[in-house]
């Protein structure tokens, strides 16, 4: 089963994917959110699916998808994760995980139309494996990491780079516009998923950008989550988002930024695809 939500911004509903069709769960009670991870909500699911799915409303095809999970108390970012990543951007290889912090607001649909932030010149991709917590993790080992993890996503790091590289500061300003983190459009379930094997690619206006598997990242996600439970609690439904391959537009000679009306899609190995317009800040 995937998990996802439907519906209108604010008021998106939980849903199910299953191969018999898409079906609205609001009747389990609960949306997928902090409380749902936390009250081993995954386990309770299949059982609410395998009885009562059946009786469920099925989901029109017109229906948006919304985040795949409802807003995080945080977005943590991974760096420079893939040694031709790091190429590209003239970087030297990290000797530990480079990371950063995304605004939650930045959280978007995975089919929203991106709207570039005022006074962006430099709107770059970068798709990305999201790991979503189900346990608590606070100094966890390497060898536990993965029983805190709930499921998968697919999410965009959408990057304004004149902002992130020359206004001073750190990473966030770049990092942090309204969209800037579509997330889905659906969470798979941890069991469902091999995290080191997952192909992930980009296109823009069907030109393929990126392609590469995360079995190449520099730190793979049991260490990752370990790492970053050194420094910092991470909560039933944070977003740990793993770093992209290369491909990115501030790599290439000479760079290639998005602008209005360009489409960005991008999948990954049984997590979904999404496809995203284009559009100027302000434009409807």
């Amino acid at each position: 089963m995937k998990l996802c939500r439907v519906g209108p911004r604010g008021a998106e509903r939980p849903a199910l994917s299953t191969p018999d069709g898409l079906f609205d769960v609001s009747g389990f009670g609960s949306d997928w959110n902090a409380a749902f991870f936390a009250g081993d909500g995954l386990s309770r699911l299949a059982e609410f699916a395998e009885h009562s799915l059946a009786r469920c409303p099925t989901v029109a095809p017109s229906e948006r998808f919304g985040p795949c999970i409802a807003r995080p108390t945080k977005i943590v970012c991974v760096g420079r994760n893939y040694r031709a990543h790091a190429a590209e951007t003239g970087s030297a290889l990290p000797e530990e995980p480079l990371l950063f912090m995304k605004a939650t607001t930045a959280i978007a649909g995975a089919n929203d139309d991106l709207e570039l932030p005022r006074g962006a010149e430099q709107a770059d991709w970068e798709v990305e494996l999201a790991v979503i917590i189900g346990k608590q993790a606070r100094h966890v080992t390497r060898e536990h990491a993965l029983g805190h993890v709930a499921g998968y996503a697919l999410m965009n790091d959408y990057t304004e780079r004149a902002f992130q590289r020359d206004r001073g500061g750190q990473w966030t300003k770049g990092k942090s516009a309204d969209g800037f983190a579509p997330l889905g459009p659906f969470l798979v379930p941890a069991a469902e998923v091999d995290p080191a094997a997952v192909v992930l690619s980009l296109s823009v206006n069907g030109v393929e950008r990126q392609h590469a598997s995360t079995g190449s990242m520099i730190f793979d996600v049991p260490t990752l989550i370990a790492y970053v439970s050194e420094f910092m609690t991470l909560c039933p439904g944070d977003v740990l988002s793993t770093g992209t391959p290369e491909g990115v537009g501030f790599g290439h000679k000479p760079p290639i930024f998005l602008r209005p009306g360009d489409v960005v899609t991008w999948e990954g190995t049984g997590l979904g695809q999404a496809r995203q317009r284009v559009r100027a800040y302000g434009a409807s």
